[in-house]
């Protein structure tokens, strides 16, 4: 390879060009330094599972323990490991609703969520909105309104329903349709659903309810 002019005498273009590839060659060797680094932190957290783990739960405000593998879904946990079966299982895979449960106030797809990761967190199922073994307001209002039909889809709609009305105690029709958007009724009982939703807040409405009750 020839010499280029341009450089000083004593660097040759090849040693100039090595000189480069060693700097280039040390700089990615840092980064992969750090990058191992990142790993070690990562592999130095304690890993769980695959076996039965203890999880600890707040559900309804009372604290239960579990002994559950790490890939159990908290539908699964209230399920088939609690007695409370208010959460249904119909889609699994977070498409209508059945399943939904508080969890800090917002309404989550049990089944989408795993057991463990709902540790530290308020989790309400619909067992937990009645207090003292009475309805509460919505809930009437299901009944009166008859908002059920199978009733297999109504513990979802009560509760994001009541997540609605805990944040926004005088909605209108087009926010509780959005609060209900998550929720499949194959019945069809949308429209005393959202009835029930609306006389639970107090919001004056042409019932549909109130025609059939004067039948």
């Amino acid at each position: 390879m020839s010499e280029n002019p341009s450089l000083p005498n004593h660097v040759s273009r090849r040693d100039f060009f090595k000189g480069l590839g060693a700097a280039a060659a040390a700089t990615a060797a840092q980064r992969a330094d750090a990058v191992a680094e990142e790993f070690d932190k990562l592999n130095a957290e304690k890993v769980i599972g695959p076996g039965a783990v203890p999880i600890a739960l707040s559900i309804n405000g009372e604290k239960k323990s579990f002994q559950l593998e790490p890939r159990v879904t908290l539908l699964d946990a209230l399920r088939n490991h609690s007695p409370l079966t208010g959460a249904k299982e119909v889609c699994d895979r977070g498409s209508c609703g059945a399943c939904t449960v508080l969890v800090d106030g917002t309404p989550v797809y049990a089944c989408m969520m795993l057991a463990v990761e709902a540790q530290g967190r308020e989790i309400t199922t619909v067992e937990g909105i009645a207090r003292d073994g009475k309805l509460s307001r919505l809930q009437q209002e299901f009944v009166a309104c008859d908002g059920l039909q199978c009733g297999y889809c109504t513990p979802g709609f009560v509760l994001s329903l009541s997540a609605l009305l805990a944040k926004n105690p005088k909605p209108d029709e087009a926010a509780v349709r959005k609060a209900c958007s998550g929720n499949l009724c194959r019945c069809g009982s949308y429209p005393r659903v959202y009835q029930a939703a609306l006389k639970a807040a107090g919001v004056e409405t042409s019932s549909r309810c109130e025609v059939l009750h004067h039948v």
